[in-house]
């Protein structure tokens, strides 16, 4: 049997998607360039949506991509309006994605790590088994 969806997650969706497009058509402000829209997170009552963003490129220009969009969120919720079929379009919040980021920066510790390991185990000269 199809496994029903909730009305919260098809809503979170077509948000993201619909915000996506908006983004990248109707905004002009250089600081969202090159923004991608990682999720949505709707309210149970529908009436706010936090919106997290990612960006290529330092931490300082990600706080000024997410500046911008919260400046630009009535625009992009009146977008909304005119694209989706809801009775109330959710306030937007715009919140930097930051997992993506540390992620990157464990993968990294965990390279060096193992690098300092393989170096520390070659200087006693044992041998290491290939992974």
């Amino acid at each position: 049997m199809p496994r029903e969806y909730s009305r919260k997650l098809r809503v979170n969706t077509q948000l993201q998607a619909e915000l996506a497009g908006l983004i990248r058509t109707e905004l002009s402000d250089p600081r969202i360039a090159g923004v991608t829209v990682t999720g949505v997170d709707v309210s149970p009552d529908m009436r706010q949506a936090k919106v997290t963003v990612s960006l290529l490129g330092p931490d300082e220009q990600l706080k000024e991509a997410v500046k911008g969009l919260n400046r630009a969120a009535g625009k992009l919720r009146h977008g909304l309006s005119q694209r989706m079929r809801l009775r109330i379009v959710p306030s937007l919040r715009f919140v930097p994605d930051v997992a993506l980021r540390e992620g990157d920066r464990i993968g990294g510790l965990i390279r060096k790590a193992t690098a300092d390991d393989r170096a520390n185990a070659e200087g006693r000269g044992e041998e290491q088994p290939e992974s």
